[in-house]
């Protein structure tokens, strides 16, 4: 045997398997088919955001949150229907991870030295009945040093396993195959790509130099999802979801490229929920950009106006940041594959994030002073930046040349002068009151209830074509590539399943390829801040469980 355990994949789901399995004394060979540059996976590049349950961050700012509601939010978002089958597993994950997010999770993390920024943001507000999709309460926690920050005391364990000669990194293995012998699975095999020195998430050479083989007791696959695999995304889209985008852009590198699931699917995996993904409708082109179709996703305030993509406002409850899926469920129902954003330059300064740790260097470079100018107002210098130099930004000091710029943007021209400015005439109406029979507006004066909305989240409510409030923006909104919520099915010890149930002997699976637990322990959507951590939680519980199986 070449080692006890081999590790596929070097994101977060991987560092934290390989660090429980090297402080367990086990002999650990971690591959990846990128270079060093990426070790840290998409987990690097994210905001670093984190889902606790009554948390101390939370009761500071007033926030009543329990275990109980928590499961209550996820089970109503999840919707799981495939209790008997596809979802039997995924249904037990799920329960798990909330019960880790409202008691281990946050000293674990403390405990490694991670650190959380205070205000506790609110996405995926939802918006329908209490046992509806969405989160309650604020629940979005973004660690200090976002992505980077947290990789980094996982990093460091695995680090210091390699200087103690319990870990062996093999960059540039991309595996082909997991090798079985007598129904078992006990190796790898593949190809070794000629060596790289593109930076972080640059797409890399694909040339191969020589085949590899290697053994151990178990194999764990943390390998990712499909985000950078666009014919993969459109050959599983959900025909709940409509005919699949055209057009798309990409939150991940290319090399997340889901290959790994139909390796171990060919050993005899069980691959379920296929159909179930995660993508967002804020996505913006990079003006700077890193990996092919690089996108950026706004993290709107509720504040702007969303148009599709003939100038029509968005139905009750698809308001910016309550509900993801069912927005972009909406605007495949409109046969174009892009939205708009129309807000004022007041909105965009309070309002707009951008997610992504390159996006908001106050926080990853943990920076207390520019942090705090968030609070005082202006827009950040990366969402200036887009708005200079964006592809998808519009700015203008009145509304007829708004239009005009947004239908310079796009080949359709479909947005009419006289009837966009009806329906924000309308709105603006109605803001001449407190009371009012809009529902965007009720939700963004209820937003402002919250502390931590009022402080940086939410601008005070204004009249879109006020002046003052200027000048204008229109933002074109393109579908984001990000997450696949299906996956390999595991059981609780994470052991990929076979079709009949049974465990495939040798074989664990932790992250995005398992569905983030059992195969899709978000069901239908997620309540956000539910990534990065369940990567965490499944590469630990992945870790923990192979460290027990192997001699």
């Amino acid at each position: 045997m070449d080692a006890d355990v081999i590790v596929v994949g070097a994101g977060l789901a991987g560092l934290a398997a390989t660090a429980e399995l090297a402080d367990a004394g086990k002999k650990v060979l971690l591959l990846d088919q990128e270079p060093e540059a990426s070790l840290g996976g998409q987990a690097f590049w994210s905001f670093g955001g984190l889902m606790f349950v009554d948390s101390p961050e939370q009761r500071r700012l007033g926030i009543k949150d329990s275990r109980d509601l928590a499961l209550q939010d996820w089970l109503g978002s999840a919707g799981f229907d495939r209790l008997d089958d596809e979802d039997k597993w995924a249904r037990q994950w799920a329960e798990a991870y909330v019960d880790f997010a409202a008691g281990e999770k946050r000293p674990w993390l403390h405990g490694q030295g991670v650190r959380f920024f205070p205000v506790v943001g609110w996405a995926e507000r939802g918006g329908y009945n209490a046992d509806g999709h969405g989160n309650s309460v604020p629940r979005f926690h973004i660690t200090w040093g976002t992505g980077p920050g947290l990789v980094e005391p996982f990093e460091r364990r695995v680090r210091e396993a390699v200087a103690k000669g319990l870990v062996e990194f093999r960059f540039r293995h991309r595996v082909d195959e997991l090798t079985v012998t007598a129904g078992v699975v006990d190796g790898v095999g593949g190809k070794v790509l000629e060596p790289s020195d593109v930076a972080r998430g640059v797409a890399s050479s694909r040339t191969e130099v020589e085949d590899f083989a290697l053994t151990a007791q178990a194999v764990i696959v943390t390998s990712g999802g499909i985000g950078g695999n666009h014919d993969l995304v459109r050959a599983q889209w959900p025909a709940r979801m409509g005919k699949p985008p055209e057009h798309m852009i990409s939150g991940v590198p290319a090399h997340v490229d889901g290959r790994m699931l139909g390796i171990t699917e060919a050993a005899g995996g069980r691959y379920v929920n296929r159909d179930r993904m995660w993508h967002y409708v804020e996505g913006i082109r990079n003006w700077d950009p890193i990996w092919p179709m690089h996108g950026i996703r706004i993290l709107p305030g509720p504040s702007s106006l969303w148009f599709d993509a003939t100038g029509k406002r968005l139905p009750v409850p698809l308001f910016p940041g309550f509900d993801t899926l069912g927005t972009l469920e909406h605007i495949m129902t409109t046969g174009y594959d892009y939205s708009w954003f129309v807000l004022t330059q007041k909105i965009i300064e309070k309002e707009f994030a951008l997610s992504g740790q390159e996006q908001n260097p106050d926080l990853t470079g943990k920076d207390i002073k520019a942090v705090l100018g968030r609070a005082r107002g202006g827009a950040t210098a990366p969402v200036r930046a887009f708005m200079e130099k964006g592809a998808d930004f519009v700015v203008r000091d009145n509304l007829a040349d708004l239009v005009r710029g947004m239908n310079e943007l796009t080949v359709d021209k479909l947005i009419d002068l006289t009837d966009l400015e009806r329906q924000i005439v309308a709105r603006d109406r109605e803001m001449d009151n407190t009371f009012t029979k809009d529902l965007q507006i009720t939700a963004l004066r209820g937003a402002r209830n919250y502390r931590g909305d009022k402080l940086i989240r939410v601008a005070s409510p204004h009249k879109i074509l006020d002046p003052k409030a200027g000048p204008l923006i229109a933002v074109k909104l393109n579908i984001l590539t990000r997450k696949s919520l299906g996956g390999l099915q595991t059981d609780l010890d994470s052991r990929v399943l076979r079709a009949d149930g049974t465990p495939l002997p040798g074989v664990y699976a932790a992250g995005e390829v398992a569905g983030f637990g059992g195969g899709g322990s978000h069901g239908y959507r997620s309540l956000e801040g539910t990534f990065v951590g369940n990567c965490l939680f499944t590469g630990r519980t992945a870790g923990r469980a192979a460290a027990k199986a192997v001699s």
